[in-house]
């Protein structure tokens, strides 16, 4: 039976700006990807990233260039010789597991052989601002359980001690955006421990993290924008201990559970991440939650208004949408 592919652009304002090292913006531009057999709906959604070369547009053609072979019956497998990995195969492939799921009458889980989606602590994220507004924002969420904080490299000593002052309980992730160097690393390693911080995500740009080699970090270190696909594996030993895997990096869920696999079998801890996006782009990175050491899902409660039966978030922790929302029987 053919199949039809639907590929269209989607925005959500933000209900407040989301700010990092490389800019802010105020809504989520994403790209949702429709594919129908027969009664049996697949749905998929993927953040077009500038940082890594797409647009929406250019992401819209891309799917809809092979929405000939996915109408023909071209499965998950063949994605990868088909499109790069990035947002475009991660919408497509997102929208077959799906599909695959409501055909078979089971969940996605269930055919990935891997445990259903349960509630799980999910980083809530203190923007780069100030360090005193970072301050404020942190004491209005220093009960739940993890904060990540984005930083740059004006001032980030203020900023990352302003939020842990705020907020003494949570674990701490920071974020610089690749926008530190090795002398800032360097000169900050001292307070890492100091401020309690259990990671610190891609402090480096991506072509010059070949300095964390001899860098004798007091806390984990996590890949990034260094890391897309598990063939990027083999060149970050050495400089980082965890990974963190996002789908609209790796092209889908189903690169995302064998980068997964390998990374632990090379000994990295694993960290599961996303863009800022609705809870149709969380619904499938939920998945890989169990196995992860830190979870940083809550790019939908940036939104002022998400998609319907989305994910809950209740003093950082994430439910997942209502069954059949996404990859479950309703």
């Amino acid at each position: 039976m053919l199949r039809h592919l639907d590929a269209r652009h989607d925005r959500f304002g933000l209900s407040t700006p989301f700010r990092i090292s490389r800019g802010v913006k105020t809504a989520a531009d994403v790209v949702t990807v429709t594919i129908g057999q027969g009664d049996a709906i697949g749905r998929g959604e993927a953040v077009p990233y500038a940082r890594y070369g797409e647009g929406v547009d250019t992401t819209l053609a891309a799917i809809r260039a092979i929405a000939p072979q996915i109408a023909a019956g071209a499965t998950r497998a063949d994605l990868a010789a088909l499109l790069p990995a990035g947002a475009a195969r991660n919408a497509v492939d997102c929208a077959l597991w799906d599909l695959e799921a409501r055909l078979a009458g089971t969940s996605v889980a269930a055919l990935a052989g891997i445990a259903k989606p349960a509630p799980l602590p999910s980083a809530i994220t203190i923007g780069l601002d100030t360090p005193d507004a970072m301050a404020r924002a942190a004491a209005k969420v220093a009960q739940v359980p993890l904060l990540k904080i984005k930083v740059d490299n004006h001032d980030p000593a203020a900023q990352i001690a302003a939020v842990r002052a705020a907020a003494p309980a949570p674990r701490l992730i920071v974020d610089p955006n690749e926008s530190w160097t090795i002398d800032t690393l360097r000169a900050l390693k001292p307070h890492l421990t100091e401020w309690r911080v259990d990671l610190l995500e891609q402090p480096l740009p991506a072509g010059a993290d070949g300095a964390l080699a001899s860098f004798d970090s007091p806390v984990p270190i996590a890949a990034d924008e260094a890391l897309h696909t598990a063939a990027d594996l083999h060149r970050l030993a050495g400089r980082y201990d965890v990974v963190n895997i996002k789908l609209d990096k790796t092209g889908g869920l189903t690169e995302a559970l064998i980068l997964a696999g390998r990374a632990r079998q090379r000994g990295f801890g694993l960290m599961v991440g996303c863009m800022v996006c609705s809870s149709l782009g969380i619904a499938p990175a939920m998945l890989l939650g169990a196995q992860a050491a830190f979870v940083d899902l809550d790019g939908p409660l940036w939104l002022s208004e998400d998609r319907p039966d989305g994910v809950i978030d209740r003093d950082g922790m994430l439910s997942p949408p209502a069954p059949g929302f996404w990859g479950s029987p309703a």
